[in-house]
């Protein structure tokens, strides 16, 4: 092959190759078509480094056209007002509680703790994060969550100069003026200014305020241990505060603490064998703000938290003040449940001469069902002897009261017993003590009170909430299921909390924690034939920079009104014929549930007119340490159960608050109490499904028959743990023949383990 002809072969084999070396994207000549023409790694590149610098030129340009403005700190600070329902001013809070100190009467290794928790690279850092601004940016404007990630310096300058809110804008001008702080302020003059800008809680502005709230010290005199638990503390306040917080709160301020201690290790400013020695150090009692005295600042610490919970605030961002806060507590109303727990309780207690009276705690809360507002509340003797509201306790259980809980969702789920009865007030149940339930996977035979037989064994589902019988309601939540009990709970308004037994049958005996507060909207919601009532003791609040739209209080049906009625009408069997007869008058129609709790550390009274929800509780609960202990002995008696003092102040307050009103009855026009059944056992232990008595069912309202009572052998059954207890050799198996059927009916007993 000549030259020529070998150039003419690869001209030709070049054109052969020419369309396929256009590839995908490229047009004639190899450019780029469609989207490809406007999306180049070029030009991508360029974009991305022409936005970095004119991010970086527009911060230049900020650094210099931002000028710290004035400070905020004390020009700002206002008084929060609180009023009455009746626009009384009750009290004017917020007088800022601080006083500023040098760093150098902070001691070195207190002000380490804080560098150590909150921005260990404080001394090499330029006064920002820009990792931690970026992120909190972007929570921010993604609705993530509040911005995070500030420096000490930043911090500093939030408190001092800018607000609380959460913008990107505040957020912008906090990078800029940190950035100049940095330039301008040295080290130990930002911190000294965080230290004491910083808000702690128990109304205390800045160190010094603080040593004195919490360990009765100056700041000069705190050591290592208590700097710690100040820096831990700073987070949240409200939740960390030893004296109020719950088992979770305690937890997460003891790994803050000791992340403290670990992280001045890992910085090199704590030895480690030192470090094994340090102890956590319970902070002090709290005491009273001035203004606060009597039930004052319950009701105030019941409208701050609200407020926050429904606006999101800090602690920091209510206490710079400016609310004009309206309670809708009414004055007569509280006065009346004041007078109620010291004519009923307190002034039968000798708290220094008897060491049970001393551990004794009451706590009230009062709700018109048909609005949800709270209009009486009670909180303990007042902040200086018990700091934490006792309405707002969420540290004991309410027993038995959680019981028509359980026959609410029963109904609402049209459930059945184990023979496939449909479950009503006049559905049967063997009410011997001890009987194993079945159908569970847990085992469990709870205990009557006093270890008593009810019904022949059968009795009616309102025979056994008349007298509280532990056994009927342990088969009633297996036949209803544990999961759709708790489901109904919630919906009625309690609060899921760490510990709650979801798939236990012992829930029936009210083994959760809850506090008078969601119980009074439980009850309420009953009273309002289903609608949901959450209590609610803010009126209205007012405030010249921010917006508050109190969140209706009440709201859908929670359960159907045919629920409710029928649940309220079981419960005025209860005052009539039951355990709750003490608070029975002719002055109002009355439903309502006592409760005690295992052990006898908690007693309740819930009961409800058509005008009034009030919730009456006592705890037993040890000086100084916080400990649950029993209320047996209270005034000298023997067990204080919910027919005792709560029973009393609930009908002493309810009589004094309704005085002068055209009192009604309950409308229950559709309550269905059910058929009359015949009395074949209800999955009784030592029966079939298939046997059957002949003996009649006895009434829905009478108080039921039993046996002698047994002497208990041995440790009681049935806890509310759910722990299996022999099964009792005595369980009796209904016949028509049972030697049981002419006993004569009992007096109603006393409260007892979980009625």
């Amino acid at each position: 092959m000549g030259r020529a002809e070998a150039r003419r072969a690869q001209q030709q084999r070049g054109a052969r190759r020419a369309p396929s070396g256009r590839g995908r994207g490229k047009g004639k000549g190899g450019k780029p078509t469609g989207i490809r023409r406007f999306f180049t790694w070029k030009k991508v590149l360029g974009t991305f480094f022409g936005t970095v610098l004119l991010g970086m030129a527009a911060l230049i340009g900020l650094y210099f056209y931002v000028e710290p403005p004035d400070p905020n700190a004390d020009a700002l600070t206002q008084n929060n007002v609180y009023k009455l329902s009746d626009g009384t001013v009750m009290a004017r809070v917020g007088a800022m509680n601080r006083q500023i100190v040098s760093i150098e009467k902070i001691p070195a290794d207190v002000q380490t703790a804080f560098i150590a928790i909150e921005n260990k690279s404080f001394y090499s850092d330029r006064g920002v994060d820009l990792k931690g601004i970026g992120r909190g940016l972007f929570n921010t404007v993604t609705g993530k969550g509040k911005a995070g990630g500030s420096t000490i310096t930043q911090q500093y300058v939030k408190n001092f100069y800018l607000t609380q809110d959460q913008t990107p804008t505040r957020k912008l001008k906090e990078l800029i003026i940190s950035l100049k702080v940095d330039q301008e302020m040295e080290k130990p003059q930002i911190l000294a200014g965080y230290l004491n800008t910083n808000f702690y809680g128990r109304n205390a502005y800045g160190i010094q305020a603080a040593a004195q709230a919490y360990y009765g010290v100056d700041a000069d005199k705190l050591t290592l241990e208590q700097g710690a638990y100040l820096a831990a503390v700073l987070q949240a306040p409200s939740q960390y505060d030893w004296a109020t917080a719950g088992p979770n709160g305690k937890k997460l301020v003891m790994i803050r603490f000791n992340g403290v201690l670990d992280n001045m290790v890992e910085m090199g400013k704590l030895d480690p064998a030192k470090r094994q020695q340090l102890k956590f150090q319970e902070p002090i009692k709290p005491k009273a703000a001035a203004g606060s005295e009597g039930q004052k600042g319950y009701l105030i610490q019941a409208a701050d938290e609200e407020l926050k919970r429904q606006t999101g605030m800090t602690d920091g961002q209510l206490k710079a003040g400016g609310w004009e806060i309206t309670l809708s507590i009414d004055p007569k109303k509280q006065a009346a449940l004041e007078k109620a727990v010291q004519d009923e309780l307190e002034s039968k207690l000798d708290r220094k001469g008897r060491p049970v009276d001393a551990a004794v705690q009451a706590g009230a809360t009062s709700v018109d069902p048909k609005t949800g507002m709270i209009v009486a509340m009670y909180g303990g003797t007042g902040q200086s002897e018990q700091w934490a509201s006792n309405a707002l306790r969420k540290d004991f259980q309410p027993g038995s009261t959680f019981k028509p809980v359980v026959l609410a969702s029963a109904l609402e789920r049209k459930a059945s017993t184990q023979e496939g009865k449909p479950i009503t007030p006049n559905t049967l149940y063997d009410g011997t003590s001890k009987r194993p339930v079945v159908g569970s996977d847990t085992p469990f035979n709870p205990q009557n009170q006093d270890d008593r037989d009810y019904g022949n064994p059968m009795m009616t589902v309102q025979s056994a909430t008349n007298s509280s019988v532990n056994s009927v309601y342990a088969q009633m939540i297996v036949d209803v299921g544990p999961r759709n009990v708790k489901a109904t709970a919630l919906e009625l308004g309690m609060q899921d909390r760490d510990g709650w037994p979801a798939d236990k049958p012992a829930m029936s005996l009210g083994t959760m924690s809850a506090d008078t507060l969601e119980m009074a909207g439980v009850y309420a919601t009953f009273d309002n034939h289903g609608k949901k009532v959450t209590p609610s003791i803010i009126k209205s609040a007012e405030h010249a920079t921010r917006e508050y739209k109190p969140v209706r209080a009440v709201g859908d049906g929670a359960i159907s009104r045919k629920t409710a009625d029928t649940v309220t009408k079981v419960l005025t069997g209860v005052v009539e014929d039951g355990s709750g007869q003490a608070v029975k008058s002719s002055a109002y129609e009355a439903a309502g549930k006592t409760g005690t709790t295992e052990k006898n550390v908690a007693a309740w009274f819930t009961g409800f007119t058509p005008e009034l929800v009030t919730v009456v509780a006592m705890f037993g609960d040890e000086p100084g340490t916080h400990t649950q202990t029993s209320l047996t002995g209270t005034a000298g008696g023997g067990r204080a159960g919910g027919s005792s003092f709560p029973a009393a102040i609930w009908k002493q307050y309810t009589l004094d608050a309704l005085k002068g009103v055209d009192t009604g009855s309950f409308d229950l026009d559709e309550a269905d109490m059910g058929k009359v059944q015949s009395s074949s056992p209800s999955t009784s232990p030592s029966s079939t499904p298939s046997q059957s008595a002949s003996s009649q069912p006895p009434s829905s309202t009478s108080s039921p028959s039993r046996t002698p009572s047994r002497t208990p052998s041995g440790t009681p059954s049935g806890t509310p743990s759910g722990t299996p207890s022999r099964t009792p050799s005595k369980t009796p198996t209904p016949t028509a023949s049972s030697s049981k059927s002419n006993t004569p009916k009992p007096p109603l007993p006393e409260e007892g383990p979980e009625r």
